[in-house]
């Protein structure tokens, strides 16, 4: 006969003289020991072999449920899998979880170090915004409300750093439904402007040539360190993204030649094109690099303070704009609009314009790939017209500095 809820009721708890088994349907049944303990159980055969596996304790599951558990896990013998050890490897899962900091830092070390230029940018942020909320959570119980409660709060604050963080999250998880640490990617289908409400407005800032003056009074006269004073100035004249100077090394810079090549590693597009940047270096520019190189110990141009094994940090380099900012205001008692280090890329680029109208010589200087398959069949590096562009630009700023 069928068991049912009445029965496992009056028998539960009901001492008896021996073991009983007391079948239901489907292979389904009861094992009663002499206390009155009883233990849903699912026998069937696997392999060749008889096997039987519990499926729990009445009444903390009840008579329904153990029913439904036992059709999930007849379904999984029509997958050719043995739910004994189907069920021990979700015991396993539920006992030592994979959390979401450990599937970040194994997506990390296998992918975003090897692959991102701004790695160490990107695990700042997880640290920062994510660890503390979900860094022990396992990453499969993390619901799509636990993301948006997130993401919701920081688009409000810091919307560009919410869209980073929820590009790069998404990532992340694709790359762990991948390797079945979660079912599906539950952000798949989050956007930043349709869920987020956040919409780019491009940024517009170039420095004038009044500010290039203050710029340089600053280099002139505050404390900032002769490094740092060169970084910003290397920034400025060359149009590079900062990530391009502080990764490079000494033996990046042909002295000889007079010329600095940009490996495919260290910059934007190098994964995509494979493609060393070439820039011509001026005589003015010489000094400077060779100025740096004096004060740099290690292979870096620019090295991590007294790591001389590291270069320079995206944060140290960052925060130089605010240094000059912040003395404009203490020392010329003026407030200087806020500038990034990638607003004097936008300045020189600006500049340029003034001084040549090829614009694709322009692009090639700030290292952007050339439209139309050009990058494809024309392989001609345009040193030395990048050099007489570069050459008038450094007259400019010697005519500012005064």
């Amino acid at each position: 006969m069928a068991l049912s809820e009445a029965w496992l009721k009056a028998n539960n708890g009901k001492e008896r003289e021996a073991v009983e088994v007391v079948a239901d349907r489907d292979s389904m049944s009861v094992r009663i020991s002499p206390k009155g303990k009883i233990v849903f159980q699912l026998r069937y055969r696997f392999n060749n072999k008889q096997e039987r596996v519990d499926l729990g304790t009445y009444p903390h599951i009840s008579l329904k449920d153990a029913r439904l558990e036992a059709t999930r896990l007849r379904g999984l013998l029509d997958q050719n899998k043995n739910p004994k050890l189907e069920l021990l490897v979700e015991k396993e899962k539920n006992i030592n979880p994979v959390t979401f900091k450990e599937v970040f830092l194994m997506w990390y070390e296998s992918y975003c170090s090897k692959n991102k230029k701004e790695h160490e940018s990107i695990k700042r942020m997880f640290e920062n915004h994510l660890f503390n909320k979900l860094g022990n959570h396992p990453i499969d119980r993390i619901d799509i409300s636990d993301w948006l409660g997130i993401f919701e709060e920081l688009a409000g604050r810091i919307p560009g750093t919410a869209k980073n963080l929820l590009s790069n999250t998404k990532q992340m998880l694709k790359w762990a439904a991948k390797r079945k640490y979660i079912q599906t990617n539950i952000l798949a289908d989050v956007y930043p402007k349709a869920d987020l409400n956040i919409t780019s407005i491009p940024t517009k800032r170039v420095l004038t040539d009044d500010e290039i003056v203050v710029f340089y009074e600053c280099l002139k006269w505050s404390r900032l360190t002769t490094k740092n004073k060169i970084f910003l100035e290397l920034c400025l004249i060359f149009a590079c993204r900062n990530g391009e100077l502080r990764r490079a090394e000494k033996k990046h810079f042909d002295l000889k030649r007079k010329i600095w090549k940009v490996p495919p590693s260290n910059h934007k597009t190098g994964y995509k094109n494979d493609k060393t940047l070439i820039r011509p270096i001026l005589p003015y520019m010489e000094d400077l690099i060779r100025e740096a190189m004096e004060l740099s110990e290690g292979k870096y141009l620019f090295s991590n303070g007294k790591n001389i094994d590291e270069y320079l940090t995206d944060p140290a380099s960052t925060a130089l704009p605010n240094s000059v900012i912040g003395w404009v205001k203490r020392f010329k008692k003026e407030t200087m609009e806020h500038w990034s280090l990638h607003d004097l890329r936008r300045t020189a680029r600006t500049n340029f314009s003034a001084f040549s109208k090829n614009r694709d010589i322009h692009e090639i200087m700030i290292g952007h790939v050339l439209p139309n398959n050009q990058e494809v069949y024309d392989l001609y590096g345009y040193v030395l017209e990048q050099a007489e562009v570069y050459e008038k630009w450094i007259e400019k700023l010697e005519r500012l500095k005064g």
